[in-house]
């Protein structure tokens, strides 16, 4: 839905969303996390729930979209509100806001209701850019997820590097 919908004049500044989703193992465990911005760049509400069934990763980065979309429909009218949204995931950007021009991806068949709820609630806000960021660019978010799950924080790699396995001693 990048510029779904054309900006509409008057439009204040958009909430913003970090959303990110854990699997333990994958598939397992979810856990999502989400961080809500408001227009005026304060955080206005954090989410870190372990949901209670199994899925994959894939599935937990749709639903911490959708329960982040959720709370904002509560707290502000989803008609006048433009949503900005971040998140590291490349399946779910790709399937709910694909490039001009670029064909439809055939979608994750267990997870296609979830993706049409998702686009459905999407088109409920007056704008929407959904933009994929690098796994670095979106920690808070992924510290969230985790921590549902009571795991720890990713260590933070550096923008350029890769991480490698640690070596074992023989």
């Amino acid at each position: 839905m990048t510029a779904a919908r054309a900006a509409a004049p008057g439009l204040p500044s958009p909430w913003v969303i970090h959303c990110d989703g854990s699997a333990w193992p994958n598939p397992g465990r979810m856990g999502l996390g989400a961080v809500l911005v408001g227009p005026d760049g304060t955080v206005r509400h954090q989410i870190s729930e372990a949901t209670t069934f199994t899925g994959c990763n894939n599935e937990a980065e749709l639903r911490a979209l959708l329960r982040a979309l959720q709370w904002l429909q509560g707290q502000a009218a989803a008609a006048t509100t433009a949503v900005q949204v971040f998140s590291d995931s490349s399946v779910l950007v790709e399937q709910l806001a694909p490039p001009a021009g670029a064909p439809t991806l055939a979608p994750i068949a267990r997870l296609a209701p979830l993706f049409d709820e998702a686009r459905t609630v999407l088109q409920q806000f007056a704008q929407v850019n959904l933009q994929w960021v690098p796994r670095h660019r979106n920690g808070a978010a992924d510290a969230l997820a985790r921590a549902a799950l009571g795991l720890a924080p990713k260590a933070a790699t550096p923008a350029g590097r890769v991480q490698r396995g640690k070596r074992r001693r023989r």
